[in-house]
């Protein structure tokens, strides 16, 4: 039985490394158009499921994520250009605004996956400030323009729910999912060299 993470992200890929799992990187390639009145958290767990089911092969159980911002109702998701990503971080900047992040996994012929959330307050934010930190391109391929494990995380004044949700992995979910399908997640922990 293999682990097969659904996703080029090198944020995730780490957050499973970190737990101590041996996995291979297979990105999926699917549509991520969002449906007309799709609200966020139906939209990121039908990605993460689409994701997951894109990948999925016998022996094989497999994680898929996938993540949106959302504020004053918008659903914000990566910037296509650097005047997009300063658009959403002065939007962002000063208030608060929510992270949901699905998940799914595949594995045994089923797809099991979960939605969560967590709140953000960010710091009030000189155009400067945004300008710079737009310049360095680590908001170019993040939901709603910033990292939190990153550089942007120094706009970040608090959250409330998982920092793992943020930054695109709430790992808290995966034994549960894991096992949803059949499987245990500490099956695929790396063998220590003795």
């Amino acid at each position: 039985m293999r682990l097969i993470l659904a996703s080029g992200s090198p944020r995730r890929a780490a957050l499973l490394n970190q737990l101590g799992l041996e996995f291979e990187v297979r990105p999926a390639d699917i549509d991520e158009s969002r449906r007309p009145d799709e609200g966020a958290g139906a939209y990121v767990e039908r990605l993460a499921r689409d994701k997951a089911q894109a990948v999925a092969e016998p022996g094989s159980v497999v994680i898929a994520a996938d993540t949106a911002v959302v504020h004053e109702g918008h659903v914000l998701g990566k910037p296509g250009h650097p005047e997009e990503a300063r658009s959403m971080l002065r939007r962002l900047q000063a208030g608060v605004h929510e992270v949901f992040t699905g998940v799914a996994v595949a594995g045994n012929g089923e797809v099991e996956s979960l939605v969560d959330i967590t709140e953000v307050r960010m710091l009030a934010l000189t155009d400067e400030e945004v300008a710079d930190y737009v310049d360095t391109g680590e908001p170019m391929d993040k939901a709603g323009s910033y990292a939190l494990q990153g550089m942007g995380g120094v706009f970040v004044e608090s959250i409330s729910g998982s920092p793992f949700t943020v930054v695109g992995l709430p790992i808290h979910l995966l034994p549960r999912l894991v096992a949803g399908v059949g499987a245990d997640l500490q099956r695929f922990k790396r063998q220590r060299a003795v």
